[in-house]
């Protein structure tokens, strides 16, 4: 059924509304789904909110204050392709699905098998993006997925075209403050100061042509080192080696901390700058201040949630490769001069505040 009005949506504030909202991967469109969840509790209250996602992102979802349960699914299991752990576990996740008798079902993601999914727990209503004819079957409430929209306003727009009411967006990540005590015992252990000027740098992204040089990133983390800031380099542990260069050149790096630690890293910094990447779009839901390079193509539908104006966009054919450090520097510079007033406060006691 496409793109009829949802008119048995729960009207009470979700008195005894069990709602189940799907999307499995991958971070960055996981936090795109943070303000469509949010609107569902702010409008239903009342309502029990699951919520089913790949088992390497289900530590992420305890930023997610709206949620009251979450489901992971080991999916390496399926890339293992041992027959008898894959019918054990997609059977045992099926008998859960359907024991859990959810009322509504929200599916994010509109693939196949998340299409399947939604099938598959019975739920009276079932709403989700149709990207081809062929998979509306799976849903009572198909919308077609709309192509030229930020992903946040893309999973707002999925609710809202099944009649959930509109109410201000709320983009919210709440990093539990036990996830912050990892942070400052890593700034302890490399002799930094919370207190003063920070940069979190994130220098890699899944696509390697969304990638600054990581050259570039270093030229911009020593330009920052001279004026008396601190810089951390992240990544993921496969980005180790990657990252040696930084490490040689004195810098800290973080790369394969668990996500939320990461987090709190970034919660400690001034000022977040990396690409097109899920733990920049993690900054921004926490209210941090970022700079996103990022190509021009791209620069209408993947900036920052909410500000667009977050970004040094491309300008050649190069790409983001082509992004000059100084647009960098200068980006930079503005927003460590926006957030604090006082140069002298990017001065150690007793030391110049060398900054600018």
């Amino acid at each position: 059924m496409m793109e009829e009005p949802a008119a048995d949506i729960p009207r009470d504030g979700g008195h005894g509304e069990n709602i189940l909202m799907i999307r499995l991967k991958s971070l960055g469109d996981i936090l795109f789904v943070l303000p469509a969840l949010n609107l569902m509790r702010d409008n239903f209250p009342h309502a029990r909110i699951t919520f089913l996602v790949s088992g390497e992102y289900a530590p992420l979802l305890r930023g997610f204050a709206a949620i009251d349960s979450v489901i992971p699914i080991d999916r390496g299991i399926y890339r293992r392709k041992n027959i008898r752990a894959i019918w054990a576990t997609t059977l045992g996740l099926v008998r859960r699905l359907r024991r859990e008798k959810f009322t509504l079902v929200v599916d994010f993601q509109g693939y196949g098998e998340t299409a399947w999914l939604t099938w598959l727990t019975g739920a009276r209503r079932r709403w989700g993006y149709v990207y081809r004819p062929g998979s509306a079957w799976a849903y009572t409430h198909g919308v077609k997925f709309p192509e030229k929209l930020h992903p946040v306003h893309r999973n707002l727009s999925l609710q809202t075209r099944c009649g959930v009411p509109p109410k201000p967006i709320r983009n919210e990540f709440l990093l539990p403050e036990a996830e912050l005590r990892p942070a400052r015992g890593f700034f302890r252990e490399h002799g930094m100061d919370p207190a003063r000027p920070t940069l979190f740098i994130q220098p890699f992204t899944s696509t390697p042509e969304k990638n600054w040089p990581l050259e570039k990133f270093l030229s911009l983390a020593r330009h920052w080192r001279q004026r008396e800031a601190q810089v951390i380099f992240g990544g993921g542990p496969a980005e180790r080696e990657s990252l040696r260069p930084a490490r040689e050149a004195g810098f800290p790096v973080a790369a394969g901390a668990p996500l939320l630690a990461m987090a709190g890293l970034m919660k400690h910094c001034t000022l977040v700058i990396g690409s097109d990447t899920g733990l920049v779009h993690l900054a921004v839901a926490m209210g941090k201040r970022v700079c996103m390079l990022i190509h021009r193509l791209n620069v209408d539908s993947l900036f920052p949630y909410g500000h667009p104006e977050w970004v040094v966009e491309s300008s050649s054919e190069a790409g983001v490769a082509g992004i000059d450090v100084s647009r960098v520097v200068q980006a930079s510079e503005a927003v460590l001069r926006e957030h604090l007033a006082d140069a002298r406060a990017f001065a150690a006691p007793g030391r110049p505040a060398a900054i600018f």
